[in-house]
């Protein structure tokens, strides 16, 4: 599944995740559905991405990582500071509590369904 044409052309994400190999699965996902894909380790190398790179529109964040903040709270930071950011929050573990999540953000269980994720990551850029 790929994005329309005049979001494709402009559209850039950041994958947030510790595990290289869910990180590389991640960023093809979204470069083969069109985006320009930047790539983060944790959420503090993510938000210096955020800080330089005011052309991102999506933030793809696992929840556990390394250092003091998580996906969680990475996202609901995302959302305070960038409030045009869609956010995409997935886990193998971890489920957001009611309300821990802002209303821009989605949550997806690992393994998760790309076409599916794909899917809402199009709903959210168009909202």
């Amino acid at each position: 599944m790929s994005l329309p044409e005049p979001v494709r052309r402009h559209a850039v994400a950041l994958v947030a995740e510790d595990e290289v190999l869910l990180r590389m699965e991640a960023a093809d996902l979204l470069n083969d559905a069109g985006f320009s894909v930047l790539e983060a380790g944790n959420a503090e190398g993510a938000l210096r991405y955020l800080e330089r790179h005011p052309e991102v529109q999506l933030l793809f964040t696992d929840v556990q990582m390394p250092g003091a903040c998580d996906g969680f709270a990475l996202a609901r930071e995302v959302a305070r500071r960038w409030p045009h950011i869609a956010i995409v929050v997935v886990s193998g573990a971890a489920r957001p509590a009611p309300g821990e999540l802002p209303d821009k953000a989605r949550f997806f269980s690992k393994p998760y369904n790309p076409t599916l994720v794909l899917g809402t990551v199009q709903e959210l850029l168009a909202a």
